[in-house]
């Protein structure tokens, strides 16, 4: 989760992409075309839940701001699947 979030913030969405699973993953994020490009403020992991041998829950808040906009806040419940030795981010319900 951190290392996503890291990603977010330095705009390395090929990172992103390669750390998404192949049957949720997006063609492409166009982080380079966002405007204005959000500016990360902070990542705060809730929880984690291990729910299987390969599978896990990760509850976190990210704060970011868009231009000279109000803090917002992203509160998701992601699902993560390892295959093969490697995290996979799959999807998550946004609170």
């Amino acid at each position: 989760m951190r290392s996503r979030y890291s990603a977010y913030v330095l705009g390395n969405e090929p990172y992103l992409l390669a750390t998404w699973h192949a049957d949720t993953r997006p063609a492409s994020l166009d982080l380079a075309i966002q405007s204005p490009k959000p500016t990360w403020l902070g990542l705060d992991v809730k929880r984690h839940t291990v729910t299987g041998t390969d599978s896990a829950v990760v509850e976190f808040v990210a704060r970011l701001r868009h231009g000279g906009g109000r803090a917002e806040r992203l509160h998701e419940t992601s699902r993560f699947v390892r295959e093969n030795g490697q995290w996979f981010y799959v999807d998550g319900d946004i609170a």
